[in-house]
């Protein structure tokens, strides 16, 4: 994946009803760690990575680049939002389009929380990338991320196999930021 290219980068954080949106800072990386070695995050992702190896690839202060915000629930990060360019060599309907990804903690899953903090995320992007469509995959057999994808607006381009199972390729058109 590539960056987002020319933004305003970081924005003022974005507060939510319940969520701080904000650029990744050295006391999450702890999180970011439990994250990529969860494997209830990674079932639909290709699997966890080992604990040990993030512990010493992960740098002081983990993906700070424009796109990468943190989800912060009650001072506590609780998952990481992407925004991100799909590479050229990626499905060519994504190709060089805004990728929204996000990973949250177990625990945070079940209350809207990925819901409210996406929805944060995609408005920035309409203010900082205004009239740019975003894409969104996911295996076709993560229900949960599947609903999420309709809830913000996605709309399904096209089903296709990759990394031995059904994926979703979603796209929601381009947002002009209001007021």
């Amino acid at each position: 994946m590539e960056h987002l290219g020319p933004v305003d980068w970081p924005p003022a954080p974005i507060r939510t009803e319940r969520l701080l949106l904000r650029e990744p800072e050295a006391r999450d990386r702890a999180v970011f760690v439990e994250l990529l070695a969860s494997p209830e995050v990674h079932t639909y992702l290709g699997g966890p990575r080992p604990q040990d190896e993030l512990e010493r690839e992960i740098p002081g202060t983990p993906e700070r680049w424009p796109g990468s915000f943190a989800v912060e629930l009650d001072g506590s990060m609780i998952g990481q939002i992407l925004l991100r360019r799909a590479p050229q060599h990626s499905r060519p309907t994504a190709a060089g389009k805004v990728d929204l990804g996000y990973l949250f903690l177990p625990r945070a899953w079940g209350s809207g929380y990925a819901a409210e903090a996406c929805a944060a995320a995609l408005g920035w992007l309409a203010g900082a990338l205004p009239a740019e469509p975003v894409m969104l995959a996911t295996q076709t057999a993560n229900t949960r991320s599947l609903r999420l994808a309709a809830k913000l607006g996605f709309t399904e381009v096209e089903r296709f196999e990759a990394w031995g199972a059904e994926q979703w390729l979603g796209t929601r058109p381009a947002i002009t930021p209001s007021g």
